[in-house]
């Protein structure tokens, strides 16, 4: 099997790095990591030369450079298929892979006033309409994902998944700003993260030299 190296930028910060990351995790796999502090003089130049398409993560197995979030996780999905990353259920599978999709294609709103910052707590702040409509939007997936397919476990699918890897970041989001979550929502946040991964993950980022707001 090819050594693999997954480029990541501030665990605080970095909600795309969390994605692949938390999916070789949970899939078991041995990798290391190579840190980019970001929002520094020589960011741009250290990415670069690790991926030429300059923007973090990017994960090198062997030869293959793989540069993308959701395109990271399904190589692992791929390459590890007992870690069984995405439902077994073709109709399940089918959602799962929806889900991700639409979170790593939109959501702009969200992104932009509710950034990812794991070490502060922040007050919520005014949203325009979209951020508001990106939430509503969310919280309804997640309601719909827990009703329709969550039975045998408490994440999307039931058992963690490449959709929890790319919503876990929003997770975070909610706590940081303090929105109020239903019940449904809330118990999912709670085990995103008592995820062992998550869990690991949200410590480095509390360890981090805090970058300026």
């Amino acid at each position: 099997m090819a050594r693999l190296t997954l480029a990541i930028g501030n665990k605080n910060h970095s909600s795309w790095s969390l994605r692949p990351w938390l999916a070789l995790k949970a899939a078991g796999v041995d990798f290391e990591e190579y840190p980019v502090l970001l929002r520094q003089p020589d960011s741009k130049a250290r990415i670069l030369a690790f991926s030429p398409a300059g923007k973090v993560p990017a994960l090198l197995a062997g030869d293959l450079l793989v540069w993308d979030s959701l395109s990271i996780c399904e190589y692992v999905a791929e390459t590890y298929p007992r870690a069984g990353l995405w439902p077994d259920a073709p109709e399940a599978r089918a959602v799962a892979r929806s889900v991700a999709a639409e979170m790593h294609a939109g959501f702009m709103g969200l992104r932009r006033d509710l950034s990812m910052d794991i070490q502060r707590r922040l007050p919520l702040p005014a949203l325009p309409e979209d951020t508001r409509n990106d939430i509503a939007r969310v919280l309804a997936v997640w309601n719909e994902c827990r009703a329709k397919y969550g039975k045998e476990g408490p994440y999307l699918f039931g058992r963690f998944s490449i959709a929890d890897c790319m919503y876990a970041p929003v997770v975070t989001r909610f706590r940081t700003y303090g929105y109020e979550l239903d019940a449904v929502c809330q118990a999912y946040s709670d085990a995103v993260f008592a995820h062992p991964a998550m869990a690991a993950w949200c410590r480095a980022a509390e360890a981090e030299t805090p970058l300026p707001l």
